[in-house]
C-alpha cells in the first residue's frame, strides 16, 4: 500500500506536517479529500481524521464547482466526504469583500447567491450590453468555451502586422509527471506573440512588476534575447523572462516547466478567470452551461461600469441548489462556532492592555549562526533573485560548488539543495 511502498520523501512530510491549507475548496471532490484522509491515516498510524493533521480550507461554495467528466469518477462537494461528517470543522464565514466597490454589483451578486434574482437586477445586466467601452479601452474577453477563446485570440493575433515571435517551454522530469503539472501552468507550451498584442501575465512577479492576470501591450522585443517587453496598464513596462513552475515532492523534484508567464488575453475562459480580479471585462454568457458560471464571471470585475455584456442567458443566473444548502448550514454553524469562541475575541483584548514582554536572550541556535556566518556571511539569510541569476550561470559555466561557495557566502551543501532546487537531482549530484 501507498503508507509502505510510497515515496519515502512523500512520507516524511506527511508525517511531519502540522498545518494542511486547501484553497479553492469548491472545486475538490468529495472522493478526493477521503482519499487525502486515508493516506494520511495510513502513513501516520493514527486512526483520527488527516491522522492528526490540523485542516484549513478555504473557498467559496457558488463558484464553480468540481469537474465531473464522461470518462472519470464521478463526485461532489467536500461537505459530502465520509472525512467533513467526522471532521465537523469549526467553521469561520467571511462576510466582508475586497473586490467591489459598486452596491449595485453586489446586490447583484447577493441575489444570485440567494437564487432571487428579480427583474430590477435583470434590468441592470441588460443594460451593460448596449455599453460601449472607450476606444482606446484595454480589457479582456471572458468566454464560457475554449473554442470560442481560441478562435478570438487567433483572429485577433492574425490581425497584427508585423513579425510573428514564439517561444516553446522547456520541459525536465517523466513524461506523466510534466502532463500532470502542465494542467495547472496557464502559459501555452508555444506561446506566440506579435508586437502590439494583448497579453495577460500568468504568474505572480516576485518583484510585484506584475501580478497573475495583469493585463499589458507588447511593445517591442529585447534586441539581445528576443523577448517581449510589455507595457502593463499599471504603468510599468517589463522585458518578460522565462519562469519555471515546479512539481515537488518533498525535496526532490519532479518535474518542472519553463516559460515566458504570458498568454494571449483578447479572451480567456471563465474558468481560468477564477480568482482574478479584472479592471474591466466584456463577458459573454450566451453559451453559460454550468450553474455559478455567471457568477464566477461577474464576480470578476470590481463594479458595473467596468463590465460590458456581450449576452447572458438564463444558465449563467443560476447557482447550484446544493452550494445554497450547504451556505445556509455554514452560516448557522459559524454562528454556534462564533459563541463558541467568543471567549478568544476577549483575551485579545486583555493582550492590547498588557505590557510587552521583555525579549528573551539569543539562543544557542542564533549564537551558532552568528558563528557560521564568520566564515559563510550569508548563510540561513533569504535566497535573492540576484543570486540565483549568479548561481545558475556560474553552474551552467562550469564554476565549482567549492567556488559558488566562497562567491555567496554560503556553505557548499546550502549550495547544492539549492543547485538541486533548480536543475534537479538527477543534474546535481
Amino acid at each position: 500500500g501507498f503508507a509502505d511502498h510510497g515515496a519515502k520523501g512523500r512520507r516524511e512530510i506527511i508525517e511531519k506536517t502540522d498545518v494542511l491549507i486547501i484553497d479553492e475548496i469548491s472545486m475538490l471532490h468529495d472522493y478526493r479529500l477521503d482519499m487525502v484522509d486515508e493516506a494520511c491515516r495510513l502513513v501516520r498510524k493514527k486512526d483520527v481524521p488527516f491522522g492528526g493533521i490540523q485542516i484549513i480550507m478555504s473557498g467559496d461554495f457558488f463558484q464553480l464547482p468540481p469537474i465531473n467528466r464522461g470518462d472519470s469518477r464521478a463526485g461532489g462537494f467536500v461537505v459530502s466526504s465520509n472525512v467533513w461528517q467526522e471532521l465537523d470543522p469549526t467553521i469561520c464565514y467571511l462576510t466582508e469583500q475586497h473586490r467591489q466597490d459598486d452596491e449595485a454589483l453586489l446586490e447583484i451578486l447577493d441575489a444570485l447567491r440567494a437564487g432571487d434574482i428579480r427583474r430590477h437586477h435583470a434590468e441592470k445586466l441588460l443594460e451593460r450590453i448596449d455599453a460601449v467601452p472607450a476606444d482606446d479601452a484595454i480589457m479582456t474577453e471572458l468566454h464560457t468555451v475554449n473554442i470560442d477563446v481560441d478562435t478570438l485570440n487567433e483572429k485577433e493575433l492574425e490581425k497584427l502586422e508585423g513579425d510573428e515571435l514564439f517561444y516553446t517551454q522547456t520541459t525536465t522530469g517523466a513524461e506523466n509527471y510534466v502532463e500532470n503539472l502542465q494542467r495547472s501552468v496557464l502559459a501555452p507550451a508555444t506561446l506566440r506573440v506579435k508586437k502590439g498584442a494583448l497579453v495577460m501575465a500568468v504568474k505572480n512577479s516576485l518583484d510585484r512588476k506584475y501580478a497573475n492576470g495583469s493585463l499589458g501591450i507588447v511593445i517591442e522585443f529585447e534586441a539581445a534575447t528576443e523577448y517581449p517587453v510589455v507595457e502593463f496598464k499599471n504603468g510599468r513596462t517589463v522585458t518578460m523572462q522565462p519562469d519555471t513552475w515546479e512539481l515537488r515532492d518533498g525535496e526532490k523534484k519532479r518535474a518542472s516547466i519553463t516559460q515566458i508567464p504570458l498568454r494571449l488575453a483578447w479572451a480567456i475562459t471563465v474558468h481560468k478567470s477564477q480568482g482574478m480580479t479584472l479592471d474591466a471585462a466584456r463577458i459573454d454568457l450566451r453559451k453559460a452551461f454550468v450553474e455559478g458560471m455567471g457568477y464566477v464571471a461577474l464576480s470578476r470585475v470590481k463594479n458595473l461600469d467596468s463590465l460590458y455584456l456581450i449576452g447572458i442567458n438564463r444558465k449563467a443566473l443560476e447557482v447550484s441548489q446544493d452550494a445554497q444548502q450547504i451556505d445556509v448550514l455554514l452560516r448557522d454553524r459559524a454562528a454556534l462556532d462564533g459563541k463558541k469562541f467568543a471567549h478568544l475575541e476577549k483575551n485579545i483584548e486583555r493582550r492590547k492592555t498588557e505590557p510587552p514582554k521583555k525579549a528573551k536572550p539569543a539562543s544557542g541556535w542564533q549564537e551558532k549562526i552568528a558563528k557560521m556566518r564568520e566564515t559563510h556571511p550569508n548563510a540561513y539569510r533569504p535566497w535573492q533573485k540576484a543570486d540565483d541569476v549568479v548561481l545558475k550561470q556560474g553552474f551552467q559555466n562550469g564554476v565549482t560548488i567549492k567556488q559558488l561557495s566562497k562567491k555567496l557566502g554560503r556553505h557548499e551543501g546550502s549550495i547544492t539543495m539549492r543547485l538541486q532546487k533548480h536543475f534537479g537531482e538527477d543534474v546535481v549530484q
